[in-house]
């Protein structure tokens, strides 16, 4: 520390004796009580800062990656081999089984294999309905043709089982201008089926139009009397319906209207519109309910078929 002579001395800037300090006496004073060069030099100096090591820089793997990538190739191209391997044996597995199950389970158009094959049938549906399609575009033009083709086997396999009643469900309603030719066609398989002695008669209609029956010899009362070999007596008539889009929904709507119209003008009392009553009228104007509907295709798809009548119908 700083004597205390020292400091008056430097306070008051004169000697004891009243001497004014010079310059070079106040450093003479000062120079015992500072610090050495090195250590002010020391102190002076800032420490350097501590230095981060460099970040090493990731070398790219060029050889690395592509053989990655190729391993990823060869794997994906692998797998899709060996999954479109086992899809096409599977198709030719199927292609084969069923050609070979067709081919020992055909019918040959004989009435009495189609009876072997449902007599372990519980029990028939009277009333069976199927759902058509009309593809002319991709049959090139014969569409018509094929549409005809299977509705005549269906109708052949119904009147062979003892089914008496089919309903044909095809959206368009192609067939509703060709009644003719259609029932034309389905007697000439009933004929091949059955012989032209002992084929069941055949009755053609839609709704809102005139059936189409024209006449044709009754079986013989021996062969219409007489019972297969299952104990079933051979179908004698056979009641074929055609339906399309028309006969459904706008169907109800038609109904409706007129019974709201009977309604306004009191010739039917709102009380007496009932389930019944609606069941009652589509039955006489479309068809009843039928029994069991085969859909043709991988889902359920209606495609318009008339609602009411399938309130409680099997779908197959």
């Amino acid at each position: 520390m700083v004597g205390l002579r020292e400091s008056a001395a430097l306070r008051t800037g004169a000697h004891p004796d009243g001497r004014p300090l010079s310059p070079r006496e106040r450093e003479a004073l000062l120079k015992p009580y500072l610090p050495s060069d090195s250590e002010s030099t020391d102190h002076s100096t800032e420490p350097s800062p501590v230095r981060r090591p460099a970040q090493k820089t990731q070398r790219k793997k060029p050889m690395r990656d592509f053989l990655r990538q190729q391993l990823y190739l060869v794997t994906h191209l692998t797998i899709q081999a060996l999954f479109s391997l086992y899809v096409r044996l599977r198709t030719a597995y199927h292609a084969v089984s069923d050609r070979i199950f067709g081919l020992l389970y055909y019918h040959h158009r004989s009435p009495e294999l189609i009876q072997k094959d449902i007599k372990d049938l519980d029990r028939l549906p009277q009333h069976l309905s199927i759902i058509l399609d009309f593809n002319d575009d991709e049959q090139r033009g014969a569409g018509l043709e094929g549409l005809v083709n299977d509705i005549s086997e269906v109708a052949a396999w119904c009147a062979s089982a003892g089914i008496p009643a089919l309903s044909i469900y095809e959206k368009t309603g192609v067939l509703k201008n060709y009644l003719p030719a259609t029932h034309r066609k389905i007697s000439q398989t009933l004929e091949s089926y059955f012989g032209p002695t002992k084929k069941p008669t055949l009755s053609l209609r839609a709704p809102n139009l005139p059936s189409f029956s024209p006449p044709a010899t009754p079986p013989e009362p021996s062969s219409a009397s007489a019972s297969d070999a299952n104990g079933r007596a051979p179908l004698s008539h056979l009641t074929i319906l055609l339906l399309s889009a028309e006969d459904g929904r706008s169907t109800l709507v038609d109904l409706t209207k007129t019974l709201t119209e009977m309604s306004q003008r009191s010739k039917l009392a709102p009380s007496d519109i009932s389930p019944e009553l609606i069941d009652a009228e589509i039955t006489e104007s479309v068809m009843g309910e039928p029994d069991l509907l085969i859909l043709f295709g991988p889902r359920v798809e209606l495609k318009g078929y008339p609602p009411w009548q399938i309130r409680l119908t099997e779908i197959l």
